[in-house]
Parts: C-alpha cells; structure tokens; sequence
C-alpha cells in the first residue's frame, strides 16, 4: 500500500467518500472517460431490474477530472477493507494504482477502480438508453436517478464540468416528470 493513501473520486465517492479524509484536491486523470458503463445490480439496481453506475473506462485521448482523497493517517488499512467491500461488491470494477495530475499541477499515484471491460456487467449504450434507464431503477443505496443528480451537483459546486452528466440529469428530470418514455 502506497502511503500517504491517495483515492481518486468520480462518482459517488466526491459526495460520499466514507472515510476520513485528511485532504482533498480536484484532480485529474488521463487516459480514461467517467462513464455509466457499468451495470448496477446491487447498489443502484437489482439483477432483474439493473440501474447504471459510473465507472473509469479507458480510452487513450480521453481524461477525467474528480477529487484526489488522501486518507487520514492511520486509517489506511480501514479505509482499504471499506472500499473494497463497497467497490468490489461484483468484482466489475478493478483496483488500479494511476498517476493523478492535481489542480495545482502536482502529481500523485492514486488508488482508482476502473471497469473491467470484459466483465457482463460492462456496457456502453447511448445516452437516451441511459436516461431511460436511471430514470426508474432502484437498489439497495436507492434511486439510480439520485445517484446521478448527487455527482452531478457534487461536480458542479467543485466547478467539474461534465456535458453527458448534465444533458443526463436533464433528460431523467423530463422522464420523471411526464411518466412517460
């Protein structure tokens, strides 16, 4: 374990991290594209009704920016038995050591869950199919839609701009205001 202990967040992690955090920066990582291409069969869906959930897919030109955690002294091995039983849950995303170029222009190596690409919950669908989707699945953490609007914001107020996540939150938001598809 690399110490300090550097987490990189993109999803729900910039909103609910759950561990003590000693420090945090906006960051961003290269090579890889904040993606709902992940199907969500416990947290945010269940298998019979799968939601999606945001994972790091690679791609060479592609970057991603998000929040670098460092881990609260002492607290690393924890903070490691947290996330994994949290990230690992269906053993589709993977533990990845990647270098983080922080808002200062620093560099750290942070720990990053990347999606498996060959594992059968990886996806890639258009944006339409997405919003359909988020816009009525539900598990065990709740509402695929909260789950969406939470990074969303969360993103936003740190001044991270992503134009799929916003077009999304505008597309679930009609979906569920109308009832219709």
């Amino acid at each position: 374990m690399q110490k300090p202990l550097w987490v990189f967040g993109y999803g729900s992690l910039v909103w609910n991290p759950g561990f003590a955090v000693a420090e945090q920066r906006v960051a961003t990582l290269h090579g890889w594209h904040r993606s709902f291409c992940m199907r969500s069969i416990h947290h945010r869906g269940t298998e019979t009704a799968p939601g999606l959930v945001l994972a790091l897919d690679r791609a060479a030109s592609a970057h991603c920016a998000g929040v670098a955690f460092r881990v609260q002294d002492g607290t690393e091995e924890a903070t490691l038995d947290a996330l994994r039983e949290r990230e690992l849950i269906s053993s589709a995303y993977l533990e990845d050591w990647l270098p983080l170029r922080l808002d200062d222009g620093g560099e750290v190596t942070a720990l990053c869950y990347v999606i498996d690409p060959a594992h059968d919950q990886y996806c890639t669908m258009p944006l339409e199919d997405q919003a359909q989707i988020i816009a009525q699945a539900i598990g065990g953490r709740g509402r695929n839609c909260e789950y969406l609007f939470n990074t969303s914001a969360h993103l936003a107020q740190l001044g991270i701009g992503d134009a799929d996540l916003e077009w999304l939150c505008a597309r679930v938001s009609v979906l569920q205001d109308t009832g219709t598809k």
